[in-house]
């Protein structure tokens, strides 16, 4: 390990289990030691880089990767098998869910939330070499709720407050605090004009999921 704790002071500098490693080396000559701040829950199967800085209380699951050159903020988790690319900046109290991918030179400002299996792309022509020199990933903006199974193409802006349908494809920019899905994805409404999800579910006793929807239609107050 070639880690630099930020806090060295006692048992809340670093807990992690067996198997995790703390300033995996790197090939670049200019990389420095990982920077990890205090406080940080590393699940094992956690590799992190040398040559990032990571703010307090990383908490991370099984299998998480984050890659050298990133800058990570405070109160950031990243579930279980979500890998952060390198050169990645990453804003305070960002949430990563499990089965995730973030592109290298990708951008989450604070409060972003990936859901499950969110994938980030970063190279708009792949094997074009001009396309690879001006690789680059998807800026989300602060607050902004990215759902299940979205697939976000390089170059993006995708403003704060925005939230991202299940299963949507996000071609083009997206404006702030609208709900936007479809393939590609395409703003619908405003978020303030969602309808209150008490309306649109009962209890269901008897499962162990315990609500249902009133209609039968997650889809539906969703749409335009």
């Amino acid at each position: 390990m070639s880690s630099d704790l930020a806090d060295t002071g006692g048992p809340e500098a670093l807990a992690a289990d067996p198997g995790v490693l703390v300033g995996y080396p790197v090939s670049r000559a200019s990389a420095s030691p990982l920077v990890l701040g205090a406080g940080a829950r590393l699940r094992s199967g956690t590799v992190l880089y040398d040559g990032s800085a990571i703010g307090l209380r990383l908490q991370t699951g099984h299998g998480v990767v984050i890659r050298e050159g990133c800058e990570v903020g405070d109160d950031v988790s990243v579930w279980t098998n979500s890998v952060i690319d390198y050169d990645c900046r990453i804003g305070d109290r960002v949430k990563i869910h499990c089965n995730c991918y973030v592109a290298q030179f990708s951008e989450l400002e604070d409060d972003v939330f990936l859901a499950p299996g969110v994938t980030i792309a970063n190279d708009l022509y792949p094997g074009n070499s001009r396309s690879a020199e001006l690789m680059a990933g998807p800026r989300i903006g602060a607050g902004a709720q990215i759902g299940v199974n979205v697939t976000i193409l390089p170059f993006v802006r995708i403003g704060a407050g925005a939230l991202i349908g299940a299963g949507s494809v996000v071609t083009r920019d997206i404006p702030p605090a609208v709900v936007a899905f479809g393939n590609p994805a395409v703003p619908r409404r405003s978020v303030a004009e969602l309808p209150d999800i008490d309306a649109r579910v009962v209890m269901d006793t008897l499962s162990a999921s315990p609500y249902h929807l009133v209609d039968g239609s997650a889809g539906k107050g969703a749409g335009p």
